[in-house]
């Protein structure tokens, strides 16, 4: 089983909607999928997990490794919607992932935290 992905911009940030089951078979898949969102927008890549079926350790890996490359150009990876089955474990080496609890809620905190500042507030 592999995965389908499918990237759209908002004001910015960009979501990665992945779907599917993300183990070692997907890994590659999921790699140039995160390596094509590098070079596209800016601000930080949000992945929604909601279609994904589930997640291996090596499709785990993949994201710990796609937060690393993402950190090369500059930029963040952030987990909305991550599967019931398991837990992502950063590597001690790794900056922690922010995970939301689904997508609405990450597109949510990310408009409170880039609203304009108003004066006598």
């Amino acid at each position: 089983m592999t995965i389908e992905w499918r990237y759209t911009t908002h004001d910015n940030l960009d979501v990665l909607s992945v779907t599917g089951y993300l183990g070692a078979q997907a890994a590659d898949h999921f790699e140039g999928a995160v390596d094509w969102a590098a070079h596209r927008g800016t601000g930080p890549v949000i992945v929604d997990l909601t279609g994904l079926k589930g997640w291996s350790v090596e499709g785990q890996a993949a994201i710990a490794q796609a937060s690393a490359r993402l950190t090369a150009h500059d930029r963040s990876l952030e987990l909305a919607a991550i599967p019931a089955d398991g837990s992502l474990v950063p590597d001690a080496a790794q900056t922690p992932t922010p995970v939301h609890a689904d997508l609405n809620m990450a597109l949510t905190t990310h408009r409170m935290t880039n609203r304009p500042a108003v004066a006598g507030q």
